[in-house]
């Protein structure tokens, strides 16, 4: 679920007023403003209609929900080139528009797509918007439904384009946030609670998917969790971890969780800014051979490990993103505190 600020949230109504002056020697035709063609599944368009090249930078926002954060929404925006900025969505409505292209600026327009179906997600029209932006968004919602919609369909492949060959910014919020990492929570069950997956790991709400959606730079064998502080998912995202280490017999696995109004965006050389209210935390398995002790259906899950099964460095956002955290090595980081976390007979703890 997402929440919008209030401004977001404004409706207004869009008054055309036509003026025809005629003189007794002359008619004077007014000049039409350019008029947006409606793209399928457009919920509408706010700026100039007409196309525009720009040149891009690469880019990824791992946006934790709840209020935007609009530091790393300009952080996106800057790598977008003035050009056309677009948010694509399965439910909801156009307000982001008034927001990205009145509110932030910088931009040539911001239009939303509505892609409720896989028909529209393989639609060719809907295949061009989306190549032919210089950023798209990823609104709230519900995951399961961008994969059920969105996987393996033209919206995945416009998608990966962009951001590996084009090299445009690309991010998402809550539901949006949680599709960017090469390993996915898909919530194809509904969501789950830290609780429930902490008692069975492969309690039937914990559905993953791996290496089969969005194509993200840095974001390989990691796995993305939002609104971390509202519930506590330190114990939800710590099981999928585990979860990902037994089923593919790796040690490999990492994990992003974000505070809600907080923001993790990633640069091209793979260092991740902290941007916002929150936290975020990265977290991986404490070395090779510290893999869970007990991880297995109907059982609580086991990973203690002398209590550091888990390492974890625990970056605070600021409004400049001062606070970072480097994903080419998962090594270095400045501005956080590292931790460890550990479970003990399915009870998540911190030290």
């Amino acid at each position: 679920m997402i929440y919008f600020p209030s401004l977001l949230l404004r409706t207004g109504a869009l008054l055309l007023t036509t003026v025809a002056c005629q003189t007794e020697s002359a008619v004077v035709a007014p000049t039409a403003p350019p008029v947006a063609h409606v793209a399928t599944g457009s919920l509408g368009l706010a700026g100039d209609p007409a196309d525009v090249t720009a040149t891009t930078t690469g880019g990824t926002v791992l946006m934790g929900g709840s209020v935007e954060v609009d530091a790393a929404m300009r952080w996106m925006i800057s790598k977008a080139g003035g050009g056309d900025f677009l948010v694509i969505r399965a439910s909801g409505t156009d307000a982001y528009n008034p927001y990205v292209f009145a509110e932030l600026g910088g931009v040539n327009s911001c239009e939303t797509l509505l892609l409720n179906s896989r028909t529209l997600a393989n639609d060719p029209e809907v295949e061009a918007k989306i190549r032919g932006a210089e950023a798209v968004f990823i609104a709230g919602g519900d995951q399961a439904n961008y994969v059920n919609y969105w996987k393996d369909t033209k919206v995945e492949e416009a998608l990966n384009y962009l951001r590996n060959t084009k090299q445009v910014p690309i991010g998402g919020t809550s539901a949006g946030c949680a599709i960017m990492g090469r390993d996915y929570f898909a919530a194809l069950n509904g969501t789950v609670t830290s609780d429930e997956a902490l008692r069975n790991p492969y309690v039937s709400k914990v559905t993953l998917g791996r290496n089969d959606f969005v194509d993200n730079p840095w974001l390989t064998n990691t796995i993305t969790d939002t609104h971390f502080n509202n519930p506590d998912r330190r114990g939800r995202l710590v099981t999928f971890l585990a979860r990902i280490n037994k089923d593919n017999a790796t040690s490999g696995a990492r994990g992003i969780g974000v505070d809600e109004q907080t923001a993790v965006c990633v640069e091209p050389n793979g260092t991740a800014k902290v941007f916002g209210l929150g936290k975020a935390y990265f977290l991986q398995q404490n070395g090779a051979t510290n893999t869970p002790e007990t991880c297995i259906s109907g059982t609580r899950l086991q990973w203690y490990r002398n209590k550091q099964a888990v390492k974890a460095y625990v970056v605070p956002g600021t409004a400049t993103g001062t606070g970072t955290f480097d994903l080419t090595t998962w090594q270095n980081g400045s501005g956080g505190t590292s931790q460890f976390f550990y479970v003990d007979r399915g009870k998540f703890y911190a030290n």
